[in-house]
């Protein structure tokens, strides 16, 4: 008779061994624990780990047959990934006892080497990519892709465009300027032959030209040859001495005597300071009320001048009268 270590390596008990494995009958030595957190053996996890990989090669290749129902098909395609998702315990717990990693992150590809939609979670398999509600959702996918597709390819030509694209170069020829020039002088004659019209004006006087930039003697409004009042020469300067010394006064707060010091006077007993008056910038307004009104005719000085804003005391005033008014309805009544 033969030994029991012979009759071990005999095909038909190897045979019966994985039978048994495969429909879970073996003996409970054999048996895969539930939970891989409870394996503390390095070698019996690669064992299990190894146990599902062939379980899960066979699961595959039986959910090829053409042979089985649709129910079947399902019940194939779940078992799958229960075992996807214990081999990922298994390699969990091999990490956490230092062994290998086998956790790649391998994108699931199909026959047209694209990934699978639904690789995060739950996946699908051989026959029950075909399964009714399945097929319309790879379906959905593939024809959201093909209109993203379609609607880049469509809006590409106008990505990554040059300046040309957007109109930056039409003026580094000079022609478009040159026209609009034309245009422009074109148009004031135009209105200003207009208006000679409409007040009456002779019309043989000749045309001023346009007054460009800020030019104030070109204006055809100063025709008793004044100009508006120009700053003195040193004005900006100052305004810049005065921007520098209220910047060293901030970052110097912690000496109280410099952030209070007054600033020198100068000869005339003006400080550095001083600004234009408001009176001289009311009479140049003024003045330039009345060139514009003996231009225009029906207008007198008075009408072009700019409005005369109330004051921060008198807004006050008003605000507070209002108040006043609201607080005597609302207790005593109108």
């Amino acid at each position: 008779m033969a030994r029991n270590e012979e009759k071990a390596q005999s095909m038909l008990y190897r045979f019966r061994e994985a039978q048994a494995a495969e429909l879970g009958l073996g003996t409970r030595a054999d048996r895969r624990p539930k939970m891989a957190s409870g394996c503390k053996s390095l070698r019996e996890c690669e064992r299990w780990r190894g146990e599902i990989l062939r379980e899960l090669s066979r699961k595959v290749s039986k959910i090829q047959d053409a042979g089985l129902t649709d129910y079947e098909v399902r019940d194939v395609n779940d078992e799958i990934n229960k075992l996807m998702r214990e081999k990922r315990h298994w390699e969990n717990q091999i990490i956490a006892l230092g062994g290998a990693n086998y956790r790649r992150n391998v994108a699931m590809l199909d026959d047209d080497g694209k990934e699978v939609p639904g690789t995060k979670g739950y996946k699908y398999f051989g026959r029950a990519k075909d399964l009714p509600g399945v097929k319309e959702l790879f379906q959905s996918k593939k024809q959201e892709e093909e209109e993203e597709n379609q609607a880049l390819a469509f809006y590409k030509k106008f990505m990554n465009q040059g300046p040309a694209y957007f109109g930056d170069l039409d003026e580094a020829d000079g022609k478009l300027l040159e026209y609009e020039r034309q245009a422009e002088e074109a148009e004031w004659r135009d209105e200003y032959t207009n208006v000679r019209e409409i007040l009456d004006l002779p019309l043989d006087d000749p045309i001023p030209k346009i007054p460009r930039g800020s030019s104030a003697s070109s204006s055809p409004l100063l025709t008793n040859g004044s100009s508006l009042p120009q700053p003195p020469p040193n004005a900006k300067r100052k305004a810049q001495e005065e921007d520098v010394e209220m910047d060293t006064v901030n970052a110097d707060a912690a000496v109280p005597d410099q952030a209070k010091r007054p600033r020198k006077a100068d000869a005339d007993g003006s400080t550095k300071a001083d600004v234009i008056p408001s009176s001289g910038v009311a009479d140049s307004m003024r003045t330039h009320a009345s060139a514009a009104a003996a231009y225009l005719g029906f207008l007198s000085a008075e009408d072009l001048m700019p409005p005369t804003l109330p004051t921060r005391e008198e807004m006050e005033g008003v605000l507070l009268a209002l108040r006043k008014q609201a607080l005597v309805e609302e207790y005593f009544g109108e």
